[in-house]
């Protein structure tokens, strides 16, 4: 079969970079997306979003470079479209209520028809025509709780829930989703589908129980959950719980805490750091008492001691000094507002929310960033008088760096271009 990607240009913000070149689940959507039609495609070719499709009388798989999905979805999608033998379109159902609340809010990528909403994937079985079906692919959602809250924080919603599915997909077109591709359609969907495996294969259950015995060790705990790269050292002392995936060359202290994460390569893990449901970068350093919670890390970052995250996400070369608090919650409940996937501010449909901070940024120590803010790109923040709440979106006019003798040193990596296509 023939694949053929439709460049997205769009940049997204904070990051000033295409959603195909930003890390999902500790690699590059455009990775993730090869990975996951590797089985069904033998040629590809990439081609400007308003590009002329090819006139080729062959199965042809088309999709634009900002889509997300897994390998669950894409196997059900195929397996539907070539049963069908009509060219198709990905659609989602209003009445999916992972689609409805995770993936429609603050996406523009989205074609309205009737009670359906179609994405940017294609099936055509004899080359491209212009008359397609909408193909709905059952993402076989559930709800699952994060946390109980008291009720004055929960309001009318009752305590804090996601719709994860089983089958993800979603356009990546702000932070926001990536925070839902790393998080909810991610480490949750992770747990959610080992949880189902348990209960339906006596024979996968037998060999997780008797690894665990074999190890004397608890069964989250156990390798068939703990998966470890080459040449890692952890301490005794440190409490790792599955399902997580460590690299290579990772070192994790004394006291370190790890639930359901996905942790890159030579990472290192201080002690008495907390790590639950996140995604950590190649080369993350996690100095002594950081925490992370449902937040996304990419390359090279660093967060320093006493800082937490919850329900962030943070690009790569960027440092976050020590004691910062991102908050996350508004509270005179309020709905949190994010940018959307034209830089507007919407709704987001999260009464949790925490902030992002753009590629090569230096955040100094003891800053509070109120929920959904953004910091662009190569912006350098300096605690002061003057800044120390950031309680609007930062643009790179706004960096402090501007305002040094030594501005050359920091060098600019992520300048802000313009849109190279509109949609």
């Amino acid at each position: 079969m023939l694949k053929i990607i439709l460049q997205a240009k769009r940049s997204i913000a904070p990051f000033n970079e295409p959603a195909r070149d930003l890390r999902i689940q500790n690699q590059p959507l455009w990775l993730l997306q090869r990975n996951a039609l590797a089985p069904y495609v033998t040629r590809e070719l990439e081609i400007p979003a308003n590009a002329r499709l090819p006139q080729m009388q062959e199965p042809m798989l088309v999709y634009r470079d900002n889509l997300f999905f897994d390998e669950h979805y894409i196997e059900e999608f195929i397996r539907l479209a070539v049963r069908k033998n009509r060219p198709v379109r990905a659609a989602f159902s209003i009445d999916d209520p992972a689609f409805r609340e995770h993936a429609l809010p603050l996406s523009v990528s989205y074609t309205p028809a009737g009670n359906l909403y179609l994405a940017d994937l294609w099936y055509y079985p004899r080359g491209p025509v212009a008359d397609v079906d909408p193909l709905v692919v059952d993402m076989q959602s559930r709800e699952v709780g994060y946390y109980h809250v008291p009720s004055y924080m929960a309001g009318e919603r009752g305590d804090l829930v996601f719709q994860v599915p089983l089958r993800s997909m979603l356009a990546i077109d702000t932070w926001v989703h990536i925070f839902i591709a790393d998080v909810v359609f991610g480490l949750f969907k992770r747990g959610n589908r080992f949880e189902n495996r348990l209960a339906a294969d006596l024979a996968f259950k037998l060999k997780v129980v008797g690894t665990a015995i074999y190890e004397g060790r608890q069964i989250l705990e156990c390798s068939e959950l703990v998966k470890i790269g080459k040449n890692c050292v952890i301490h005794p002392g440190a409490m790792i719980f599955g399902p997580t995936t460590i690299g290579d060359n990772v070192h994790i202290d004394a006291g370190a805490v790890i639930e359901n994460c996905i942790i890159g390569n030579n990472v290192n893990v201080s002690q008495d750091s907390q790590l639950m449901l996140s995604v950590v970068g190649d080369g993350t350093f996690l100095p002594f008492k950081a925490a992370l919670f449902m937040t996304t890390i990419m390359d090279n970052s660093m967060v320093a001691q006493n800082t937490c995250l919850q329900m962030c996400v943070v690009g790569r070369n960027t440092f976050i000094g020590a004691g910062s608090t991102f908050t996350d919650y508004n509270l005179i409940p309020s709905a949190i507002r994010a940018l959307d996937g034209n830089d507007q501010l919407k709704p987001s449909n999260r009464p949790v929310l925490g902030g992002c901070v753009g590629h090569n940024c230096r955040i100094g120590a003891g800053m509070i960033v109120y929920p959904a803010r953004t910091i662009e790109s190569d912006v350098v923040l300096a605690a002061s008088k003057e800044r120390r709440v950031i309680d609007k979106n930062v643009r790179f006019e706004d960096s402090d760096h501007h305002k040094m003798k030594s501005s050359n040193q920091h060098k600019v990596l992520y300048q802000k271009q313009q849109d190279l296509e509109s949609w």
